[in-house]
């Protein structure tokens, strides 16, 4: 059986991330390849990973940024492997049998055709807003779990099968939920899936402006698969979703957003401080969403 490492590359230095893949294959004798694609990075992030392209089985080069939800498909065309790897570009392994508890996970129960492994926050940006809310709302702590919802693209592996028949949707083009559609694609295909404890250490170190910005984007992209019916079954889980439709059905959005724009300086103020307030975060979420529908 063999799995292929897929890792998604932008503006990162992988080589760390990749020498410690190698390690592991090279000393546990695994039957792997890893494959690079560099969705259109700055030249000099170019020119640092450019060692790694007789290091790895492919490394291929994009001149044109194609978004997370592509690139992730494109894998399909450039791998062997029977089972598929993602691992998001900014992470590294946080222990020497990464790979070997994944296959021992498959061979222990072969009908699994999802696993997620989780991930954890580098201490040293533990503080952000963006990582705050990572380990209050993306990070889970039980052993084991089959709840699909607790998928998250940084670091999961898939039956190339299964993936082939369910692939990322490429309507998605900006950053935002296109984790939380996958996973719901699967869970009505009714895909067999697990949640063990095999992290990655995630460094993400964006700003509190920089987060508050991709929010406004994955609202943006929430908004766009509200004005489909057809995604109405995938996305009426998400909980900024429900609250914004139960408002707008109270006819209570208008005294909302009134309320809100009274508290709103306070408020942003404080998400861009050192100890941002999770609950302004999500009536942040809610107001972007709710100036948007009627």
């Amino acid at each position: 059986m063999k799995i292929s490492v897929c890792i998604p590359v932008y503006n990162f230095d992988v080589r760390s991330l990749v020498f410690e893949l190698k390690k592991e294959i090279h000393d546990q004798k695994i039957d792997a390849e890893i494959i690079l694609i560099d969705d259109a990075s700055d030249g000099n992030f170019i020119e640092i990973n450019n060692e790694l392209q007789d290091q790895v089985e492919q490394f291929v080069f994009l001149e044109k940024n194609i978004g997370r939800s592509r690139i992730r498909n494109l894998f399909l065309k450039h791998t062997k492997g029977d089972y598929l790897l993602f691992l998001d570009c900014d992470v590294q392994i946080d222990n020497n049998y990464f790979l070997a508890n994944y296959l021992k996970e498959i061979a222990k129960d072969k009908g699994v055709e999802v696993i997620f492994g989780n991930f954890k926050i580098d201490p040293a940006y533990s503080q952000t807003l963006r990582n705050r809310y990572s380990v209050d709302k993306e990070i889970f702590s039980v052993e084991r779990s089959s709840d699909l919802e607790l998928l998250k693209t940084v670091n999961f592996i898939i039956k190339r099968e299964v993936f082939e028949k369910f692939p990322f949707n490429e309507d998605l083009k900006n950053y935002g939920y296109e984790d939380f559609l996958f996973a719901k694609t699967l869970e009505f295909a009714k895909m067999k899936f697990l949640a063990i404890q095999n992290p990655v250490i995630h460094f993400d170190n964006t700003s509190n402006e920089a987060f508050l910005s991709k929010t406004k984007t994955a609202i943006d992209s929430l908004f766009q698969l509200s004005q489909d019916p057809g995604n109405e079954r995938f996305i009426n889980d998400i909980k900024v979703y429900k609250v914004a439709r139960k408002i707008v059905n109270l006819k209570m959005r208008s005294l909302f957003l009134f309320i809100y724009n009274l508290m709103e300086n306070r408020m942003m103020k404080n998400l861009r401080s050192k100890n941002p307030n999770l609950k302004y975060f999500d009536l942040y979420k809610l107001a972007l969403l709710l100036r948007k529908m009627k």
